[in-house]
């Protein structure tokens, strides 16, 4: 039995020792724990303050961007305007000049088909004046 209880003891010391270290680990992360408590507190009112400062520092950043981008928006809005009064007279241009080509266009045709139907009418009389009388 001198090998089985050298065994037992040795297991058994070593299971002692192992729950020994985790006791005193745990000891030790909370004495860390409680080190490290003071500087965790300091890192945060460090962070609180630094995004303060930072929020003080961007508002009057913030507030200027506001104002330019209103004084975009009502310079835009202007030229739209403009633009668009442009455009419209453009258009109204555009159909003026179309209506005056449609109307002068008719015109030509009309006094063309006239024209041809004038000669077409003579021509014809000329043809039937020349053809002699049938006896």
């Amino acid at each position: 039995m001198g090998l089985s209880s050298f065994f037992k003891n040795l297991f058994g010391s070593a299971k002692e020792t192992t729950t020994d270290l985790a006791n005193e680990a745990e000891v030790k992360f909370e004495q860390a724990k409680e080190a490290a408590a003071p500087y965790i507190e300091k890192a945060e009112t460090f962070a609180e303050e630094t995004i303060a400062k930072a929020k003080e520092a961007s508002e009057p950043i913030l507030e200027s961007a506001a104002e330019y981008a209103h004084k975009a928006k009502d310079i835009v809005s202007e030229y739209v305007e403009k633009a668009s009064d442009s455009l419209s007279e453009v258009i109204d241009s555009v159909k003026e000049k179309t209506t005056e080509t449609s109307d002068t266009t008719k015109t030509i045709v009309t006094e063309t088909a006239a024209d041809v139907t004038e000669k077409t009418e003579t021509a014809t009389d000329e043809i039937i004046d020349t053809i002699p009388p049938k006896e």
